[in-house]
């Protein structure tokens, strides 16, 4: 049973850092791509970065709005990806998910965490 649990999430002045983290249990953390997203209040889920199996920076992907500032990594030694957050705003407040995508259909994620909230203030 694939489970996903995030943490690293809390309240941060704007400007400031965040590092979230997903603890994989369950398959074989290595042989899946995975991905962060994030839900505001009154909003739909979004997507905000996804990596390779492999973890090389090639393969890893961001949403335009956290391009530059965000960074995802992963330690497949220790079954975790990570979300650095920098140069937060007030509009990156919302629930973040840590995601496992399908293995064999694009952009497809198949197990999601419980999401951990990170609030920016202003």
């Amino acid at each position: 049973q694939v489970q996903l649990v995030e943490s690293g999430g809390g309240l941060v002045q704007a400007g400031g850092s965040l590092r979230l983290s997903c603890a994989a249990s369950g398959g074989t953390f290595s042989n899946y791509a995975m991905g962060w997203f994030r839900q505001a209040p009154g909003k739909e889920r979004e997507f905000v970065a996804a990596i390779s199996r492999s973890g090389s920076s090639t393969y890893s992907y961001y949403a335009d709005s956290v391009k530059g500032r965000f960074t995802i990594s992963r330690d497949n030694a220790k079954n975790t990806v990570y979300l650095q957050m920098n140069s937060l705003k007030p509009e990156d407040t919302a629930v973040y998910y840590c995601a496992r995508r399908n293995a064999y259909v694009d952009n497809q994620y198949d197990y999601w965490g419980q999401g951990t909230q990170v609030t920016v203030s202003s």
